[in-house]
């Protein structure tokens, strides 16, 4: 055990803890936030429905999500364009089609759902008139062409610049954007900025409480930080928007909050999230390891074996390899 131990101890020097990008992955994507209300025929709000968004446009493009117990969706970080959404539930089907704009929280009409030729015909879509849609068009073309040049100027280091271009954003939507703060906050962090970062990303969520890319930064943080607590409190939001009316979560979300319990020496709590974590995401390298180093801090040895194995298997060449082949040896 003592060389465990001593294993475990260079790990947790090396730490770092993942960083969920709330202006979109890559930083070049244009992303905006979709969230509405699903209803029967009487009007009464429709929980655990099915919620597909399909990209109208030149690729293929689906996103998913669920209703909770009010019949309400969100679904951030999605791209700027048209989409179809369609609702589902047993036999009830309802529709509509929406434009996302950028930095946007689209909030969607009402969705009615119900059986086929039983008042639960799909939604239409509302018109617009050609003038109005050549108008959406320039300001949808100038938001994107602020966004680009914001992030060239981050690419280029030019952060104070970036900012301002963020701020352009803003004036043309008419006020707060929950999105454009965020990314303020991040910018703000690359400048080791700490305490502007966190009055941005608490701004994002002023003007949106239900954007869970702002909470998750601030989890980072604060867990930077140290502030464990806040850390921990700033996590769970993230997960529990991330996860939706189901509970299921976002594995990175999810592997995240493990690492805070874990900061915090509750490891039997981390275990349970990295268990999840695994779960939501096979393919999450990380998550099997610290799931075999929560296993092997609570003395069960034999049970580290397996996520060990699997991720060198996804991971051979990790930065966690040569620990987990090492502790593979003296559990044998």
């Amino acid at each position: 055990m003592k060389r465990i131990r001593s294993i475990h101890a260079v790990v947790i020097a090396t730490l770092a803890i993942l960083v969920l990008a709330a202006w979109g992955t890559p930083a070049a994507a244009q992303t905006g936030t979709v969230r509405g209300k699903v209803v029967d025929t009487t009007g009464k709000p429709v929980d655990q429905a099915d919620v597909t968004l399909e990209f109208i446009g030149d690729y293929n493009r689906t996103l998913k999500t669920i209703t909770d117990k009010g019949g309400e969706y969100i679904r951030a970080g999605t791209p700027t364009g048209k989409w179809k959404i369609t609702v589902k539930k047993f036999d009830m089907v309802g529709e509509t089609t929406v434009q996302v704009a950028l930095g946007e929280t689209l909030r969607v009409p009402e969705i009615v759902i119900g059986k086929p030729g039983a008042g639960g015909a799909p939604a239409k879509p509302t018109a617009v008139s050609a003038e109005a849609a050549e108008k959406m068009k320039k300001r949808q073309a100038l938001l994107e062409k602020l966004s680009g040049e914001a992030n060239a100027a981050v690419d280029a280091g030019n952060f104070d610049e970036a900012i301002a271009k963020i701020e352009a954003i803003q004036t043309e939507l008419g006020g707060a954007c929950a999105q454009c703060q965020s990314k303020i906050g991040d910018i703000y962090v690359k400048k080791n900025d700490l305490d502007a970062a966190e009055k941005a990303y608490l701004a994002a969520i002023a003007a949106d409480e239900k954007l869970p890319g702002p909470y998750a930064a601030l989890a980072t943080l604060y867990n930077q930080q140290k502030k464990f607590a806040e850390a921990e409190k700033m996590s769970s939001k993230a997960n529990e928007l991330l996860g939706g009316a189901a509970g299921g979560g976002d594995a990175n979300s999810v592997f995240n909050q493990g690492i805070i319990y874990w900061n915090q020496s509750k490891i039997k709590e981390a275990q349970d999230q990295f268990e999840k974590a695994t779960k939501l995401d096979p393919k999450l390298a990380d998550a099997h390891y610290w799931l075999g180093m929560a296993l092997v801090n609570q003395g069960k040895l034999p049970e580290a074996k397996a996520p060990f194995n699997e991720y060198l298997k996804l991971a051979p060449t990790g930065q966690y390899a040569d620990t987990a082949k090492a502790i593979l040896a003296t559990i044998k």
